[in-house]
């Protein structure tokens, strides 16, 4: 038997929510002076792992990882997409997963290197990640956060380019059936 997790419930728990929106009127991208769009095609797979290890340090993603990332069915790298900073620092990034079949595509994951937070790199990312997507055939976007009320930044950069909660996912725990 599973039943909710109660250390994750709180408001400062690890529960998360499923924002969406659909790709309509969507306003055009904005970067700080200096800064410019890049793919992980363009910008190639050191840059990207760099910039993934840039924006969740510390973590465990290698080179290796990517690679197999880079071999799932759903990968494209041109819906990988960077925020280059002027001195050529990737400093945000993500990755875009597209289902064609339902028209619909996915922000995960969404990060942005320390240094560079605040500046609207990652809403200019997600505004030029749904016109790629939109190009791309998708009608609809999903991204994951953490949806307790004490992590409001996880939610603040979805909810400026306009998505909004769909579903809530509580972590479960195992416990110990009777009998």
């Amino acid at each position: 038997m599973r039943e909710a997790d109660p250390a994750s419930l709180g408001d400062a728990g690890s529960w998360t929510q499923l924002d969406e929106r659909d790709l309509t009127d969507e306003e055009q991208p904005v970067l700080p002076d200096g800064f410019r769009f890049r793919t992980s095609d363009e910008a190639g797979p050191k840059a990207a792992v760099q910039a993934h290890l840039d924006a969740w340090a510390p973590s465990p993603y290698t080179a290796e990882r990517y690679q197999g990332v880079r071999q799932t069915a759903t990968y494209r790298g041109d819906l990988h997409i960077m925020a280059e900073a002027p001195d050529g620092t990737m400093a945000s990034s993500t990755i875009m997963w597209l289902d064609e079949a339902n028209q619909t595509a996915e922000f995960e994951p969404v990060g942005t290197h320390p240094d560079y937070r605040l500046l609207g790199l990652a809403r200019a990312m997600l505004r030029h990640g749904m016109h790629l997507a939109r190009a791309a055939g998708a009608t609809h976007m999903t991204v994951a956060c953490l949806g307790a009320p004490g992590h409001p930044q996880a939610r603040r950069p979805y909810y400026s380019v306009g998505f909004r909660e769909l579903t809530r996912d509580a972590p479960l725990i195992r416990t110990k059936t009777a009998g």
